[in-house]
């Protein structure tokens, strides 16, 4: 009789089934533990889902949709002008989201509904111009370690022209993805 190739040619014959002892269910449940925990983990410290309760961004974010949130690597440059934030409210502790217009040293205003920055308007597609029209705001000069915060529907908007610049210390997180 000649040997069999190791080359796997050919089908193995065919032996008994055996069943999944012990060891087998075992690796199975830290499997699963180990997947779980990972994704508990990731939700509960880098990444969030949250609900939109409010049109105060709309229409870039509208009431319904719902927003995932990079808890973590804003923190490592950021976050910059333009980038949708959470943050806790200095007025109530309520979740918030916003649109960041201004950071540390930026000095902002409104002059007939138009955002200027250091002097330069900002084109703002995502804002409804019309309906904000004549409103008028600042300046004000950003402190350090702080963002300036409005919301993209300016007419339904509670934001930093009524609570201030908020402290980056307040930040939670930096939307990444919208769901509508």
């Amino acid at each position: 009789m000649r040997a069999q190739p190791l080359t796997g040619a050919g089908p193995a014959p065919a032996g008994p089934a055996r069943p999944a002892g012990p060891g087998a269910r075992r690796g199975l449940l830290v499997t699963v533990v180990v997947v779980v925990g990972t994704a508990l983990l990731l939700r509960v410290f880098v990444v969030g889902w949250y609900p939109v309760l409010s049109d105060s961004m709309a229409p870039t974010v509208a009431s319904g949709d719902h927003v995932v949130v990079d808890r973590v690597t804003w923190r490592l440059g950021g976050p910059d002008r333009g980038d949708l934030v959470t943050f806790v409210s200095p007025e109530d502790g309520t979740a918030l989201l916003k649109r960041v217009v201004a950071v540390g040293g930026d000095e902002v205003r409104i002059d007939d509904a138009l955002l200027v920055v250091n002097g330069a308007v900002v084109d703002e597609p995502y804002v409804d111009h019309a309906r904000i029209d004549a409103t008028y705001f600042g300046p004000v000069r950003v402190p350090a370690g702080h963002v300036f915060v409005l919301g993209d529907n300016r007419f339904g908007s509670i934001d930093s022209r009524v609570f201030g610049p908020v402290d980056l210390e307040d930040v939670t997180g930096r939307v990444v993805l919208t769901l509508g």
